[in-house]
C-alpha cells in the first residue's frame, strides 16, 4: 500500500507526442520538475501461450529461442552461433540510498529488472536453419554482470561490469572453461548506477571502444563519483591501455560503424526528472574528443540548472546529438543494417531496440525501429519494426535490448522480460 501510495503521486504526464522528440530537430519544451519524479510502470508479465510481437508488413517474426534468464545482449560468431548474456545488474552490498533509492528499487522489481544476474553466456546455434536454435549451451559461466561481447582473432573480449576480459575461442566451440585474462578494469564500486558496458573493436582489432554509464542522473551524487564514467573509452588491446575517446554521454549503450563513412555511432539514455517531454534518449555519431554535454547540458547548449557548479566552458563546445529518440524510450541495442534481407527500405541505416519507459506518461519505447540514414546519417522518420511489447492494460509482455543480425540475414532481438530471442525474417 505504500508504494501505490508513493507512485500514485508521482508526476505529471507528457503534452507532447513521442514523435515531437524525435529526428534531427527535436522540439525542446521547458523543463517540467515535480517535487517527486514520473513514474508509469509498466508491469512484467511476460508473453501470453502463442503471443508474440507484431512484425513490420513484409516481414515475419518467430522466437529464435524461448525461457532464457534475463537475456540483454547479442554477438553473431563468424559461423553464425549467437551468443546471449544472460545478466543484470550486479547485487547491492546495501540497498538504493534515501527514499528515491527506496521507491526506485521498488519500480525496476514491478518492471521486471529486479531478477538476480545469472551471470552467463548461453550459446545458440540453429545447425538446421529453420529459424529456430536447438543448440544451447552454456558458454560461459561464473562472470560479473556481463553485457558486451566481440571476437578479435582467437579472443572473445566480454565487458563485464568492472573489467573487460578476454577467452581464447576455437572455431564451433559450444563452451570456454579457460579462465579469463583482464585487459582493462572498468569503472564500478559500491554505487555502480548504469552498471553495463559494452564494447566494439574498430576495423584492424587493435582497439577496443567501451562504453561507461554515469553514477547518478544529473551528478547529484558529485563529480567525484563520475570519475571515468559518462563516456566511451578507447582501449589499447595490446597493452590495455587506455583515454576517453567521447565524454558528457549519460548512459551510452550500444555502438556501431557505419560502413560509408567509417563512423562511431552510439545510443544514449538521457537525464530524468525534467518531465514526459525531456529530455530525448539519442542516436549520435561520435566524434573523438567529443563532449556531448552531460551533466551541465543537454542537447547542446540546453543548459540543466539542477547542476552545481555549472560549467559554461564546457556547455559552449557541447556537440548536437544527430538524432533524438523520444523522452524516457530507453534505447539499448544498435546494429546497422548491413548484412540484413528483410527488404529493400532497410538497406541502409540502424536498427535499435528501445527497452521502453518507467518514467513517462503515457509510455514510450517498447519497440524495435529502424533510422534510415543516406550519405552517412539519419535520413527520415523512424520506421516501427516490431511491436505489440504492451498489453492493453498497460503491462510488458517483453522489453527488446540489444539487436543483431545474424548470419543469414534476419534481424535478432533480445527481449529481457519476455525471455525471449525475437528472429525478424523477409515474408514468405
Amino acid at each position: 500500500m505504500l508504494l501505490a501510495s508513493v507512485l500514485a503521486g508521482c508526476g505529471e504526464s507528457a503534452r507532447l507526442p513521442v514523435e515531437a522528440g524525435t529526428g534531427v530537430n527535436p522540439q525542446l519544451p521547458e523543463p517540467n520538475e515535480t517535487l517527486l519524479p514520473t513514474v508509469n510502470i509498466a508491469p512484467a508479465e511476460g508473453w501470453p501461450d502463442d503471443a508474440e510481437p507484431t512484425a513490420v508488413p513484409g516481414t515475419q517474426v518467430n522466437a529464435f529461442a524461448r525461457n532464457l534468464d534475463h537475456p540483454r545482449w547479442l554477438y553473431v560468431l563468424p559461423n553464425g552461433d549467437v551468443l546471449v548474456a544472460e545478466t543484470n545488474a550486479p547485487k547491492r552490498a546495501e540497498g538504493r540510498p534515501g527514499i528515491k533509492g527506496w521507491v526506485m528499487g521498488k519500480v525496476m522489481a514491478k518492471a521486471g529488472a529486479a531478477v538476480p544476474s545469472a551471470n552467463r553466456i548461453t550459446l545458440l546455434r540453429d545447425a538446421d536453419n529453420d529459424g529456430v536454435a536447438e543448440v544451447r549451451t552454456a558458454f560461459l559461466e561464473d562472470l560479473n554482470s556481463p553485457f558486451g561481447m566481440a571476437l578479435v582473432g582467437d579472443q572473445l573480449y566480454v565487458a563485464n561490469t568492472d573489467a573487460v576480459v578476454s577467452f581464447p575461442y576455437t572455431a564451433d566451440a559450444t563452451e570456454i572453461t579457460e579462465p579469463p585474462s583482464k585487459l582493462v578494469d572498468l569503472p564500478a564500486g559500491k554505487l555502480n548506477h548504469h552498471w553495463t558496458k559494452n564494447l566494439i573493436p574498430n576495423a584492424d582489432g587493435t582497439r577496443l571502444y567501451v562504453t561507461t554509464g554515469s553514477n547518478s542522473n544529473a551528478a547529484e551524487q558529485g563529480m567525484d563519483v563520475e570519475e571515468g564514467r559518462a563516456a566511451i573509452w578507447e582501449v589499447d588491446i595490446a597493452s590495455g591501455e587506455h583515454r576517453l575517446f567521447a565524454t558528457g554521454l549519460r548512459n551510452p549503450n550500444g555502438m556501431a560503424w557505419e560502413p560509408n563513412t567509417g563512423m562511431l555511432w552510439t545510443v544514449v539514455n538521457e537525464r530524468d526528472e525534467l518531465g514526459s517531454d525531456l529530455v530525448p534518449d539519442y542516436l549520435t555519431s561520435v566524434q573523438d574528443g567529443g563532449f556531448y554535454g552531460w551533466p551541465y547540458s543537454y542537447f547542446g547548449q540546453h543548459v540543466d540548472e539542477r547542476v552545481e557548479p555549472q560549467r559554461p566552458d564546457l556547455v559552449a563546445n557541447a556537440i548536437v546529438p544527430d538524432y533524438a529518440l523520444g523522452a524516457h524510450t530507453a534505447a539499448l541495442g544498435l546494429t546497422h543494417s548491413a548484412g540484413n534481407q528483410l527488404a529493400p527500405q532497410f538497406a541502409e541505416g540502424m536498427f535499435i531496440g528501445l527497452h521502453g519507459s518507467w518514467n513517462r506518461k503515457p509510455h514510450s519505447g517498447y519497440k524495435v525501429i529502424f533510422v534510415p540514414f543516406a550519405n552517412g546519417k539519419p535520413s527520415g522518420q523512424p520506421l516501427d519494426v516490431l511491436t505489440g511489447f504492451l498489453s492493453k492494460e498497460g503491462g510488458a509482455y517483453g522489453r527488446p535490448v540489444g539487436v543483431a543480425i545474424d548470419k543469414r540475414g534476419a534481424l535478432l532481438a533480445a527481449d529481457d522480460v519476455g525471455n525471449v530471442i525475437w528472429r525478424v525474417t523477409a515474408a514468405d
